[in-house]
């Protein structure tokens, strides 16, 4: 049985956040691979296959929590940054765009957490990350997004980040939410999480909206999002210029007035 690191931390900032790990002698962190901000030294980092929860298992195990993490779109390698001078030093790890860092301690929500694959940020060495498939056609069909999840298990702490404002909320037994499926975070795996049509193909069409949503159905905890990475992403691509031609900004008319005025004739 693989054994916790019992970490401290603290996160610092507002929109744009990092957390500091501390690590006790011979204690470590886990953590995708560029997520670093910085460490003291006497921090040495090794990188290795998987997530580092397999080490008993040798080679063939080591092997099979990477493959995993490789269905998700992840790398099949981590880092792990492990303390080996004397006394207390600190890492931090910075998140990849505006947004809230959750911490999250799995002993205290049953040991497990299924996360939107991009979530994760790090955690204590001897957390497991793995996949997660829903069960269901309808998610596995139409779920984009929210299909192929992360798995968290564990009792140590690990740490999620959410795009934008984070929501967190207690689903009562047969409570039901429905989200835009890039919204969601995390839930605890006792709640029921499908996908389902709109219903109305003009409210998809020119409402702006997908076809398909997610529902969360209680009992359990949810974390959203509201701004998914995907989403900004789309957003920076549209108003970025186009190749050969001057950038289509929203209202074209006054756009195009605003560059005149500038002295922009290109």
């Amino acid at each position: 049985m693989t054994t916790m690191h019992e970490v401290d931390y603290k996160i610092y900032g507002d929109d744009m956040q990092y957390v500091e790990v501390e690590l006790d002698p011979m204690e470590a962190a886990v953590a995708e691979a560029g997520g670093m901000m910085y460490m003291d030294d006497g921090i040495e980092m090794e990188t290795i296959f998987g997530d580092g929860s397999q080490q008993n298992s040798g080679f063939l195990g080591a092997l099979v929590s990477a493959g995993k993490r490789l269905l998700t779109g992840e790398s099949l390698f981590m880092t792990v940054f492990q303390n080996r001078g004397a006394g207390k030093k600190r890492v931090a790890f910075g998140a990849p765009y505006p947004g809230k860092i959750i911490p999250v301690h799995l002993a205290e929500i049953g040991g497990e957490l299924i996360a939107q694959k991009d979530a994760f940020l790090c955690a204590a060495k001897g957390v497991s990350v793995g996949i997660a498939f829903n069960k269901k056609i309808g998610a596995g069909l139409f779920g984009g997004e929210g299909f192929i999840m992360e798995r968290l298990q564990g009792d140590g702490w690990a740490f999620i980040h959410a795009g934008g404002t984070m929501y967190q909320r207690d689903l009562a037994p047969g409570e039901l939410l429905r989200v835009d499926t890039g919204c969601i975070v995390a839930f605890q795996p006792k709640v029921d999480f499908d996908i389902q049509f709109v219903g109305k193909i003009k409210s998809a069409l020119f409402g702006g909206e997908g076809l398909f949503f997610a529902t969360l159905r209680g009992p359990g905890r949810i974390w959203l999002q509201s701004l998914p990475f995907s989403r900004m992403a789309n957003r920076i691509i549209a108003a970025a210029p186009k190749a050969g031609g001057s950038g289509r900004e929203e209202g074209s008319i006054l756009g195009g007035l605003g560059r005149l005025i500038d002295g922009d004739n290109s």
